[in-house]
């Protein structure tokens, strides 16, 4: 079902002053940025995946209700597969519930569904589907 981590998604309040740490004190760069509605994220790579930087653009966003409530830090895991509805339709026949019904278009460009933290010991999992090279 899985093949690996794709990237760790990690919620940060201000994502060009996150970039400096990562920059200055790790010597990492982003690859990429990314806007979505809600949400602007930089990628920065490390080894085979990714560390994904996700800052809230609107107040009343799930993110700035996460971060509100938790702070910074770990937000998701992204793990990669095949095939995204058809691992969904699996895991729910497993009894684990889901946040997304179907698979949407996330921010790498290719699907992705979201697993509902009751089911997974707390811990939202993204699952990523991989793109046709074989990596979103």
């Amino acid at each position: 079902m899985a093949s690996r981590i794709n990237h760790v998604g990690v919620a940060v309040r201000n994502l060009e002053e996150t970039l400096r740490f990562f920059r200055v004190v790790l010597c990492l760069e982003p690859s990429r940025k990314a806007k979505a509605p809600q949400m602007k994220a930089a990628f920065i790579p490390v080894g085979d995946g990714e560390i994904e930087l996700i800052e809230p653009t609107d107040a009343e966003s799930p993110l700035a209700k996460f971060i509100a409530e938790k702070g910074e830090g770990l937000h998701h895991i992204s793990i990669q597969v095949s095939d995204v509805e058809r691992t969904l339709a699996l895991l729910r026949k497993k009894g684990i519930k889901t946040i997304d019904e179907k698979p949407r278009i996330g921010l790498h460009g290719v699907n992705i569904a979201f697993l509902d933290p009751e089911s997974t010991k707390g811990i939202l999992i993204e699952l990523c589907e991989e793109s046709e090279g074989g990596r979103p």
